[in-house]
């Protein structure tokens, strides 16, 4: 129970800070700026995948839970209750950023859902998704998954969806988490392109598994 809730609430966390950043840079005439949404994110992630990890791995993302289920790090019935808690926590942050928030920056910002930029097709998308998640599941393997690691909690984590979403925030929204679309799409009601937001990251994030242990771990 303790590591569904740990999931429950680091995806809550970073739900409801990163649509607010969103939403804060709508209201404040862009004051925040994609710096500061990428900083939003990153230090939400870093925070609670190190308050998680002793608990739950501090997964908090469904794409890195099958990633790990890919690889063997994660059993079946695990992954499916931590996939279940991941957007249960996405949909209830969703409901309350929205709640506290101004409509008018709600409704502007599409509750932060993730959505493709100006002149960017779906396979675009869903090949930055892919990309994009691939170096984030690389770097969760390379510095929380592998023995080897040094022991840095969640920050260069939280550091890899800095980057992320600085290089492909205007071109996807920079997801890279099938839980952070699902939550603001579902109570927003955009669901166009949902599919691009869980197809790229789980396949990045599968792939970036496969590669680090069948090269790298391995070697250990």
């Amino acid at each position: 129970m303790g590591a569904l809730l740990a999931e429950f609430i680091g995806t809550f966390t970073l739900i409801f800070i990163g649509v607010g950043s969103i939403i804060a840079d709508h209201t404040t005439g862009g004051a925040v700026g994609l710096t500061g949404i990428a900083l939003a994110h990153g230090l939400a992630i870093a925070c609670m995948v190190s308050a998680t990890a002793a608990v739950s791995g501090g997964h908090l993302n469904p794409a890195v839970t099958l990633g790990l289920l890919s690889t063997g790090h994660v059993k079946a019935g695990t992954a499916v209750k931590y996939i279940i808690s991941q957007l249960a926590g996405a949909v209830v942050a969703a409901v309350l950023i929205k709640f506290v928030s101004p409509a008018d920056g709600v409704a502007a910002t599409m509750l932060g859902t993730p959505a493709l930029g100006a002149n960017i097709s779906p396979v675009q998308g869903v090949v930055t998704e892919i990309i994009l998640t691939f170096l984030f599941m690389f770097v969760i393997y390379g510095t929380a998954v592998d023995g080897r690691a040094p022991k840095m909690g969640g920050l260069f984590v939280g550091l890899a969806i800095a980057l992320d979403v600085l290089a492909g925030g205007p071109i996807t929204g920079a997801a890279m988490n099938p839980a952070r679309s699902f939550g603001p799409a579902i109570v927003g009601g955009h669901l166009e392109n949902m599919w691009i937001y869980w197809v790229g990251p789980i396949i990045g994030a599968v792939l970036a598994a496969m590669v680090y242990k069948g090269t790298m771990e391995a070697k250990a």
